[in-house]
């Protein structure tokens, strides 16, 4: 890693992390195989980026954009506002959920009162 800037090192070093991070929790089984493929996958790919920068200048001009780095934030952007999405869905599925347990819970435990009101 003679060539690289101390950024690019340090970006480095932080995916390993990152990653490492993703293995580690597929291990303990926090999360899914799937979104093991999915956040190793963009690791891996933005290591890549990393170290070969001039990658992102070659894709950024094969879909019509100036700069590697302006294609690189607009994926950012894009991803992150998807993710956001994605967190904001099953944040409201948790609530419904959540409502519908604790109704459930309620009335469960009125008719028991009743029950032993009753006796």
């Amino acid at each position: 890693m003679d060539n690289f800037l101390p950024i690019q090192i340090l970006l480095f070093i932080f995916l390993l992390f990152a990653a490492s991070r993703v293995v580690l929790r597929v291990k303990e089984g926090n999360i899914s195989f799937g979104f093991f493929l999915f956040w190793f996958s963009l690791w891996i790919l933005a290591g890549f980026a990393i170290i070969n920068p001039g990658s992102t200048s070659f894709l950024a001009k094969q879909i019509g954009i100036g700069r590697g780095t302006d294609a690189v934030i607009y994926a950012s952007l894009v991803l992150l506002f998807y993710l956001l999405f994605r967190t904001n869905v099953i944040i409201e599925n948790l609530k419904h959920e959540i409502t519908k347990l604790t109704t459930e819970i309620a009335i469960k435990e009125k008719k028991e009162d009743e029950n032993t009101s009753d006796n």
